[in-house]
């Protein structure tokens, strides 16, 4: 498995991290994540306190999260809060409540979902993107499974990739994802996308394919979640989970995100077949697009009529 962390947030890095901390460092974390800029101003022992633990187990939390020590921790958690004041007249609240008016949902799940897509660029590892960039662009034959709203995903590689000429196939069956990932072998790639990373069927299609020789990728939102125990490679989103599940969107545009940067990595190692490939079939589909408006001006111009 290969994972790394680039410069982001420390909440991000925290939130991601959570299901694989030891039980006292998950009360660290809560602590942290309900009141950061409280944490950034707090000595170690009034956290440690808090959390109900020692300053030792403090410093392993630290340590967990990619941070030298808690000293570092605190200045960190500085720097966010104040990035996170500037950008404060943006922040709608967060967590939506069942009291609020339709025109404040609609700013809350915007926010959330561009929010997102923000974190996770910061967090995204470019060296393991273009790992795994190489890895599609040279195989014979993509796998990519993915269950429930991952599904939506997995069938969004497929068509992308599908559509510039790549041999890719997306599966949501569980019996279906076992018996393709067994007949894969070297030189092809098998993706699991899964938010939590610890859907049992996508972890056992990957499990399946790594044995019979190809290469797997993981995307998820936690890098220590037990997908990352089958992967090769580990690309991670940054979406979070809120009130009534709107985190749910979210996190299929944090993974969409990803996928796009995937695909424009690919189509670029393959220009002009990929070129080609997007223009037949847009040629293919073209008489299945009915003429509006703006065509019939863009025609008019074109012959000068």
């Amino acid at each position: 498995m290969t994972t790394q962390h680039t410069e982001s947030s420390p909440l991000v890095r925290i939130r991601s991290l959570l299901p694989g901390l030891a039980r006292a460092e998950q009360r660290v974390a809560k602590v942290v994540l309900d009141s950061p800029s409280t944490v950034a101003r707090r000595s170690i022992t009034e956290v440690a306190e808090a959390a109900g633990t020692s300053e030792t187990t403090v410093t392993r939390f630290c340590k967990a999260i990619g941070v030298g020590g808690y000293p570092e921790l605190r200045i960190a958690l500085a720097a966010d809060t104040a990035r996170s004041e500037a950008r404060a007249e943006r922040d709608l609240g967060g967590e939506i409540s069942p009291d609020d008016d339709i025109a404040t949902v609609v700013g809350k799940v915007t926010f959330a979902d561009a929010r997102a897509v923000e974190e996770t660029a910061a967090q995204l590892d470019t060296e393991v993107l273009e790992k795994v960039v190489e890895a599609l662009a040279s195989a014979g034959r993509v796998d990519v499974y993915g269950v429930g709203a991952s599904a939506f995903v997995a069938a969004d590689l497929q068509q992308k990739l599908h559509r510039i000429g790549r041999v890719c196939f997306a599966w949501s069956d569980t019996h279906i994802m076992l018996t393709s990932a067994a007949v894969l072998g070297r030189g092809d790639v098998a993706v699991g996308i899964s938010h939590t990373g610890a859907t049992a069927d996508t972890v056992e299609a990957l499990r399946e394919a790594r044995r019979a020789g190809a290469t797997t990728v993981a995307l998820t939102n936690f890098p220590t979640a037990p997908i990352s125990e089958v992967s090769d490679l580990v690309l991670t989103t940054a979406a979070r989970e809120t009130t009534f599940r709107s985190g749910a969107t979210a996190s299929r545009i944090a993974q969409l995100t990803v996928v796009d940067c995937l695909f424009i990595g690919i189509a670029q190692r393959h220009l002009a077949d990929t070129m080609k490939a997007l223009d037949d079939t847009r040629d293919a589909v073209g008489s299945h697009r009915l003429e509006t408006r703006h065509d019939g001006r863009r025609k008019a111009r074109e012959t000068g009529k």
